[in-house]
């Protein structure tokens, strides 16, 4: 149980990473807010969560949403003690000049913008605790980039260093930042991030420049938003964390 007592927002709760950090976040005591665009899915997976989950529709591209976002959180459990920031999106991997204004537009605004948002709702209930954990799920993308996807490695790096400057200027206030990497995971956008069908002999060109030899799991990423979240993790802020089997070696 050690998030007993803490309250958590994750976005992008219906599915791959996120829902897997909001089940184990339940399990270890948190009352979870599991946000995203497809609330049935976000619904799905807090039901057996129990009365300390609640699902709630949230394009996190939309200020309003993430300020009502936060202030129902704030109505049923009173107090943002963690926040996810996992929702996010990509274009597909193809060369750099063939991605439009329009998706390079709605990257920016999910992956990065959306972050601005939260931290501005989330804020002030942290500072009045004088506690608080933001963790933003950047990428290997952002360390170490993979041809074919420019734009959205731009935007992770971006996350990355976001994370540590958050990290500085919120430190004396007790409010601790920092970035998940994750190296390409098995979730619904994995064949946007290879460019190519989901097929065995596929996978084996991105699996084999990752030295543990497979992709990251849900629960990869579900283990370490526990501990970064936890009082284990209490003197680290303002780290670029790799969930990546070795990838950014």
């Amino acid at each position: 149980m050690r998030l007993k007592g803490q309250v958590a927002i994750v976005t992008g709760a219906a599915s791959g990473f996120g829902a897997e950090i909001a089940r184990r976040y339940a399990s270890e005591g948190a009352r979870v807010v599991l946000a995203d665009l497809n609330e049935e899915g976000a619904r799905e997976v807090a039901a057996p969560l129990g009365a300390d989950a609640f699902a709630m529709k949230c394009d996190v591209a939309s200020r309003g949403d993430i300020e009502s976002l936060v202030s129902e959180t704030l109505e049923r459990f009173g107090s943002v003690d963690v926040v996810v920031n996992n929702a996010g999106f990509t274009h597909k991997n193809q060369a750099l000049l063939e991605v439009d204004e329009a998706t390079f537009d709605r990257i920016f605004a999910i992956n990065v913008k959306a972050i601005y948002y939260m931290v501005f709702a989330v804020l002030p209930t942290m500072r009045r605790n004088r506690k608080g954990v933001i963790l933003n799920v950047g990428s290997v993308a952002g360390i170490r980039p993979r041809p074919g996807l420019t734009w959205y490695n731009s935007s992770k790096g971006a996350v990355n260093t976001l994370s540590k400057s958050l990290a500085v200027e919120l430190g004396p206030e007790g409010i601790r930042v920092n970035s998940i990497c994750p190296v390409m995971g098995e979730t619904g956008m994995l064949e946007a991030f290879m460019g190519m069908a989901d097929t065995p002999e596929n996978r084996k060109k991105f699996v084999a420049t990752i030295p543990l030899g497979r992709l990251a799991r849900p629960e990869d990423i579900a283990k370490a938003a526990v501990y970064l979240a936890s009082d284990e993790a209490e003197f680290i802020t303002g780290v670029e964390f790799p969930v990546d089997g070795g990838r950014t070696i």
